[in-house]
């Protein structure tokens, strides 16, 4: 309870309270030691991902995705009804993973399981709260990790219970199957949250990475994320947990029996995620630094621009994944007369569709900031061309 009150004020504080430039620690992590923890990191998601049961890991991705999402909503909205709704819609979710584990998915998962998935993942957020230097935590760092592993065990449990209580006919898909929705949803919340970012134009709020204010990312102390450097970090955290849920949804494909263009589909995911990354990191930085200093970092457009538009890209390579790995990628295989023709139109609309995409990345970054009673400029060629270009692709993909 007191980690979500503590959620619940940096919530007010983000959206009430004017950024300030938070103290980085004596001594940061260097690129070479923030490498290898994300490379021990990985290691540990792929091994674990291939110990868990696949239906148990898939159903706890689904559960704390959701909580996270359902999590970041509440915190938009400052005040004690958001905090509540906030710590009852996040034990709710475990409830609800025990459920369907319960109901949906008997033999296959158990509810006790699919709550130790979430709260080991949920531990990338844990970090924040033992971490919190200024206003420190009456509650030791053990108390914190126990707690959330027995409370998550213990709804996942009693969630199971309740829906084993009564039988049913209808299973959940296959986990590799589940574990591709899950990841595509988080893509989708990790685009409207990277939106939100640019809306409020926090991309630079934070002026450093991998590290955050020369903290370790996943241990920035929740009590600095005012302002800006709350949409920033939020947005750096889910792609924290878009990273492990692609590498874990990964893990799962290339152990199952998935067709050679499926796995060949979610090796090239994993690739894109893994890029996207390094790309939001070096939008901010211009090069690989660890330093906070102004005169080291020279944040790119360039790369903003392309960070915007390959988000897009990596969406849809997770969907067409997703759809690969189902049972229905084989049902919809027939032949199709004039296919030539339609792959025609469908590649001058993918063609079109990208255009566009460049063509909105670049009005939004290229714009001229405000000045006095001027509002922004935006850029005349790509404010008319992303016009144009909509209607354009809108006629290709209608007819494609």
């Amino acid at each position: 309870m007191h980690m979500l009150i503590a959620i619940q004020d940096s919530a007010s504080a983000a959206l009430t309270t004017t950024p300030v430039v938070t103290q980085a620690p004596a001594a940061p992590l260097g690129i070479a030691p923030l490498i290898l923890l994300m490379v021990v990191g990985s290691g540990f998601v792929i091994a674990w991902s291939r110990w868990v049961r696949p239906m148990n890991l898939a159903i706890g991705f689904v559960v704390t995705v959701a909580m996270w999402t359902l999590s970041y909503l509440a915190l938009l909205q400052p005040g004690f009804v958001a905090g509540e709704a906030l710590f009852v819609g996040a034990l709710a979710c475990v409830l609800f993973g025990g459920f369907l584990a319960g109901r949906f998915a008997p033999g296959q998962a158990s509810g006790l399981s699919v709550g130790l998935v979430s709260a080991t993942i949920n531990l990338m957020v844990v970090g924040a709260f033992l971490r919190d230097e200024q206003g420190g935590s009456p509650v030791r760092p053990a108390a914190y990790v126990i707690g959330l592993f027995a409370a998550s065990a213990l709804l996942g449990s009693i969630g199971e219970r309740i829906g084993s209580a009564r039988s049913s006919a209808r299973r959940l898909p296959s986990p590799v199957t589940l574990m591709g929705m899950v990841a595509t949803a988080n893509i989708l919340v990790m685009i409207v949250i990277g939106g939100l970012v640019t809306g409020y134009e926090a991309g630079l709020a934070v002026p450093d990475w991998p590290n955050s204010f020369g903290h370790n990312m996943l241990l920035y102390p929740v009590s600095e994320m005012k302002g800006g450097i709350f949409y920033e970090h939020a947005h750096r955290l889910f792609g924290m947990l878009v990273g492990a849920t692609v590498l874990a949804y990964a893990t799962t494909v290339w152990r199952s029996g998935a067709s050679k263009f499926a796995r060949t589909a979610v090796s090239i995911l994993l690739t894109l995620v893994i890029c996207q990354g390094i790309l939001g990191g070096l939008r901010v930085t211009g090069t690989v630094t660890s330093s906070m200093n102004a005169t080291d970092l020279s944040p790119s457009t360039t790369l903003a621009i392309v960070h915007g538009m390959l988000g897009q890209f990596v969406f849809a390579l997770a969907l067409v994944s997703a759809f690969a790995v189902s049972s229905a990628w084989d049902r919809v295989r027939v032949a199709v007369p004039g296919a030539s023709a339609m792959r025609l139109l469908t590649s001058l609309a993918f063609m079109s569709v990208a255009l566009q995409l460049f063509l909105g990345a670049s009005m939004r970054h290229l714009q001229t900031p405000p000045t006095g009673d001027e509002g922004a400029q935006l850029p005349k060629w790509a404010l008319h061309g992303h016009v144009t270009m909509a209607v354009i692709a809108f006629v290709l993909v209608l007819v494609a």
